[in-house]
Order: C-alpha cells, then sequence, then structure tokens
C-alpha cells in the first residue's frame, strides 16, 4: 500500500447522500478478489448508458454525459465529495477497491458508514469526516467552472484550499499511522514477524503434536 502523508488534488462534487456500496461497484464486478482492475467500473450504473459486466472495453461505452465523473474537469480527481452516510450498504471491500483503482485518496462527506470507513484506510484511502455545513461550502466552490483543489497534510491533519483557507480534521491515531506508513493488515502483521517466529519456535517445543 502506498505510504499517505502529503498530496493535492482536484475535488469531484458527487451531490448525493447514502451513495450505497452497490453503487460505488455494482454485485456483477465482486466475483474478482484482486484489488485491482475496478476503476472503470466505478459507479457503473450512473458512468454509463449500457449495463456494465466484468471484462467489457469500458472504452467503447455510450456515457452518461450527466454524470460528474465524465465532466473533463474532474476525470483525473483524487478528491472525492460526497454528502451522508457515503459507503452504506454491504461491507464489501471492493467499493474501496474500486474508488482506490480510479485514483481517489480521499473522501470528504459528512458521515460514512462505519465498515466503509475501516475499510478506507485499510486500502489506502483517506476517509474525512466534516461538519455538514462545511461540506455544503466545498460544494459550492467545487461546482464552479474552476475546479477546487485541495491540499491534504495527513501528518499536520490539515486541508488547504487553492484560495489559501485551511481546514483542520480529525483522525484516530492508529488509522493515521497506517496510512502514513503505507500498512495494510498483511504489512502490520508483518512488524510482527519476529515475535510469531518466537512464539512459533516455543509452540513447537511445548505442544510438538500440533505440528505434526
Amino acid at each position: 500500500m502506498e505510504p499517505f502523508q502529503n498530496f493535492s488534488g482536484i475535488v469531484a462534487p458527487l451531490d448525493r447522500a447514502n451513495i450505497d456500496t452497490d453503487a460505488i461497484i455494482p454485485k456483477q464486478f465482486l466475483k474478482s478478489i484482486k484489488r485491482s482492475g475496478f476503476g472503470p467500473y466505478l459507479f457503473d450504473e450512473w458512468r454509463y448508458l449500457d449495463h456494465g459486466e466484468p471484462d467489457m472495453d469500458c472504452s467503447q461505452r455510450p456515457l452518461n454525459s450527466e454524470f460528474i465523473l465524465n465532466d473533463p474537469r474532474f476525470s483525473a480527481a483524487q478528491i472525492l465529495l460526497a454528502r451522508e452516510n457515503f459507503g452504506c450498504g454491504s461491507s464489501r471491500e471492493h467499493a474501496p477497491w474500486a474508488l482506490a483503482d480510479f485514483g481517489f485518496r480521499v473522501i470528504l462527506a459528512p458521515s460514512f458508514a462505519d465498515i466503509f470507513f475501516n475499510n478506507c484506510f485499510k486500502n489506502g484511502i483517506l476517509p474525512i469526516q466534516l461538519e455538514g455545513a462545511l461540506i455544503g461550502v466545498l460544494f459550492e466552490k467545487a461546482s464552479g467552472v474552476a475546479p477546487l483543489r485541495i491540499s491534504v497534510d495527513l501528518p499536520a491533519q490539515l486541508l488547504t484550499l487553492d484560495d489559501g483557507n485551511q481546514i483542520p480534521f480529525t483522525v484516530d491515531v492508529g488509522s493515521k499511522q497506517r496510512l502514513i506508513e503505507g500498512l495494510d493488515d498483511i504489512g502490520l502483521t508483518l512488524q510482527q514477524a519476529d515475535a510469531i517466529r518466537e512464539y512459533e519456535a516455543r509452540r513447537k517445543v511445548e505442544a510438538p503434536w500440533v505440528f505434526v
């Protein structure tokens, strides 16, 4: 997982509440357990005018011109701005996989579904919860003619808008460190590799029948 510390990105304003994981990545794409390759199918039913299926060539599919990610201004967006209860629905980890594969590194919303919120940290995405009124201000700024760019400083827990205004945010200490060091669950476990080897060696002496 790529370490996350500081970066600057364009904001894509997705002005919808209660966006569930089936909207983020529809069920027909859940057959794969790879973390990559889901980006072209992100928000599939909203981005395209036809029905999507796995392994389709999305470059040939008809686009929904009214969907925000099909606007050329936001085609390279790395920050997603949404309304309340983002990521509700099922616990599928494919949802953050699809968002990350598209290129999103930060999601700003007034609230998140708990499981989705935690899955983001495990997959290199920083979900930031901000007050609804502040989210509304950001929607106004992001919906103008010129795209809104925000610089994200995770160590300092600070957002800096392109007009110079700054917004502090909160993040759990453990989750913050996970992102800064670029550690997924396997990476966290491997940090204890020496202790695991010592435990296994001791158990082989204490209970050799377990290893037969």
